[in-house]
């Protein structure tokens, strides 16, 4: 088909709105996590849960697709790019490492705070030794750092399919 036809760009389109949907939702997700710990309970768990969905059932769409958008583009490009390519094995790879921590360390947080959130709520603490206010602060740092890791992965990515070493 070539790099240079209709159906390429289309799904070079799609891969890239793919990307900024899925990859902009998670990338501002820590954000929302921070600022909802800042908040009452009422109003953070409001923040976590819409947080949650938004980057956990939407986002993870778009993060899928792009996957899927990105192999039609290799296939596609009448071998100008190839999975042996460094930049493509290596976004691969990236990419994968960023889905387990996606789904291997954000996800489980995520669901811990609002669950504690959700306790808070229904039975406020007693004081700032309540074991619950802990755990909502460590899962909250927890996500902040998993989330400052994956920002930085996908800068990575970025970084090889704008400079492309080894095409």
């Amino acid at each position: 088909m070539g790099v240079d036809t209709a159906g390429y760009n289309v799904f070079l389109l799609l891969h890239v709105l793919c990307a900024i949907v899925g990859f902009g939702a998670a990338m501002v997700s820590g954000l929302h996590i921070n600022k909802a710990r800042q908040l009452p309970p009422e109003q953070g768990l409001a923040v976590i849960e819409t947080n949650s969905f938004v980057s956990m059932k939407v986002a993870d769409i778009f993060v899928y697709l792009v996957a899927i958008f990105g192999f039609g583009l290799v296939g596609m490009s009448d071998k100008l790019y190839q999975f042996s390519q460094l930049w493509v094995w290596l976004t691969i790879v990236l990419y994968i490492v960023w889905l387990g921590l996606s789904h291997g360390a954000m996800r489980p947080r995520i669901k811990r705070l609002v669950a504690t959130q959700r306790e808070l709520i229904a039975s406020p603490p007693a004081g700032p030794d309540d074991a619950r206010v802990a755990t909502l602060d460590a899962a909250g740092k927890q996500v902040g750092v998993f989330s400052a890791v994956s920002n930085l992965i996908v800068v990575a990515i970025l970084v090889l399919m704008i400079w492309k070493p080894g095409a």
